[in-house]
């Protein structure tokens, strides 16, 4: 019996990861690779209704390799459709950026309050300081101080985190202006160099599903993703 051809890769990733996934898959595999704005993360029903409908308008059965965690419940009830998904098993991208489930909890274990940066943020503006700007320009000082604080109280440690020296040299000064703002309520800044090899092995299950272990999740085509397939005891 003639083996089935693989199915075509389409790419449905946060911009995040951009460059690191182009990295690893294959050309002659991949068919699309699409980015979708960090912003989407701040409503997690608009993050699922914009990957949603990316799902959507691709005809062709395909597998659709995800650049998401569960992402605040933001992957919980996607549509599979005609497609075969493939999705890091975590709560969000944080484990992905740091290279492992296990690097992740070992940062939560040393402080489980700690808000992260990567390049992809501070290039996009999504950071504590600039939300603070923003809501300023919205609200005035007075209400965005307010607002600001009873989002960032709780946070003890802010985390740059970087897969290179370099990045963490170029990316720093970015960092430390965040760190300054963020010194108000006593975090601590640290700097962690992360890992690709989450990223890696992603791109290694899109072309051999039987290398996605308990990492990973692969939705078959007529299903749906929900959040208690991302919970496991830790």
């Amino acid at each position: 019996m003639e083996a089935k051809p693989p199915l075509p890769i389409v790419v449905i990733a946060c911009k995040v990861f951009q460059g690191f996934l182009e990295r690893y898959l294959p050309d002659h595999l991949t068919r699309e690779v699409i980015w979708l704005d960090y912003g989407l993360h701040a409503v997690p029903k608009n993050l699922k209704s914009a990957i949603q409908e990316q799902i959507d308008r691709i005809r062709v059965p395909s597998l659709i390799v995800l650049g998401y965690g569960l992402c605040g419940n933001g992957l919980h009830g996607i549509q599979t459709g005609i497609h075969t998904i493939l999705v890091p098993r975590t709560d969000d991208c944080i484990a992905i950026l740091l290279g492992s489930r296990q690097a992740y909890q070992h940062e939560f274990n040393q402080c489980p309050a700690t808000y992260y940066l990567s390049k992809g943020w501070l290039e996009s503006g999504s950071n504590p300081l600039q939300e603070y700007l923003g809501y300023v320009e919205k609200y005035g000082e007075q209400q965005a101080s307010w607002i600001m604080d009873q989002q960032y109280r709780h946070y003890k440690r802010l985390a740059l985190v970087a897969h290179r020296p370099e990045d963490l040299e170029k990316y720093r000064p970015k960092a430390k202006e965040v760190a300054e703002y963020c010194a108000q309520w006593g975090m601590q800044y640290v700097e962690i160099l992360g890992s690709e090899e989450y990223i890696r092995q992603l791109a290694e299950a899109a072309q051999n599903l039987t290398l996605a272990g308990d990492d990973f999740l692969i939705a078959p085509p007529g299903s749906e993703l929900t959040q208690s397939q991302f919970l496991r005891l830790r």
